[in-house]
């Protein structure tokens, strides 16, 4: 079975939809509000990552029991991991509260974990396979894991009991399988494994190539969010 570009867009758009509600309203926050009160400033931030995240894990749980039932696996209902703590909120405020930006990809970043971790350890728990799916313009390190192609879950996986290399701005995201023939249309391994061999497995080498090659493309739309971003404030 193949998953459609169609239904796998469908997914990754509405959780890049909430990883993207939470940063605005963040840069909201700050634009209002400044970094001087750093317990207010917590507080709204961790308020942020519990709702989105929550939102994030149960759609990571619709897919996964969709997939599930489409492969007549016999598994437990999906069980949505836990937002981030309080506590890892707060590290991540005073980590970025001398760079707004920062702090709204932070923000950004724990909402998409939360997605990420209910893939995870739901594939962990019933034996499942998972690969990391780039799409945009993946970065080089993100091609990297996707070149490893479809592995069994374990906690290896799931370093400091998250998932690993989650960033804000990504659209990658974890797929899972459960009966080895499945995959996303689209995903190539194998090619993405050609790209690091070919930059003799230097990571950063992938990526100049990659902006070399898609450097136009990059900075046209750069230049649209920039356009987009100041239409909004300016409203």
């Amino acid at each position: 079975m193949r998953i459609t570009t169609q239904a796998w867009e469908t997914y990754i758009r509405r959780l890049a939809q909430l990883n993207e509600k939470a940063a605005q309203l963040m840069a909201e926050y700050l634009a209002a509000h400044g970094t001087a009160d750093t317990e207010a400033l917590t507080d709204y931030a961790a308020a942020l990552v519990q709702k989105y995240g929550e939102g994030s894990a149960e759609l990571a749980c619709q897919m996964y029991d969709a997939m599930a039932a489409l492969q007549n696996a016999r598994v437990s209902p999906a069980e949505p991991a836990a937002p981030a703590s309080r506590r890892e909120v707060a590290r991540m405020v005073l980590a970025t509260r001398e760079s707004p930006p920062q702090m709204q990809r932070g923000v950004s970043r724990l909402v998409k974990r939360a997605g990420a971790d209910t893939t995870l350890k739901n594939a962990q728990r019933d034996g499942a396979e998972f690969a990391w799916v780039p799409h945009g313009d993946s970065c080089a390190f993100c091609l990297t894991l996707a070149s490893r192609g479809w592995q069994r879950a374990s906690q290896a996986a799931i370093k400091g009991g998250h998932a690993e290399h989650i960033h804000a701005n990504c659209d990658c995201e974890y797929a899972v399988r459960f009966d080895g023939r499945t995959s996303v249309a689209g995903y190539d391994p194998e090619a993405y494994l050609a790209q690091y061999n070919a930059a003799g497995g230097d990571i950063n080498r992938m990526r100049r190539v990659n902006y070399a090659k898609n450097k136009e493309r990059i900075n046209a739309q750069k230049r649209a969010a920039y356009e987009a971003r100041k239409t909004r404030e300016d409203q």
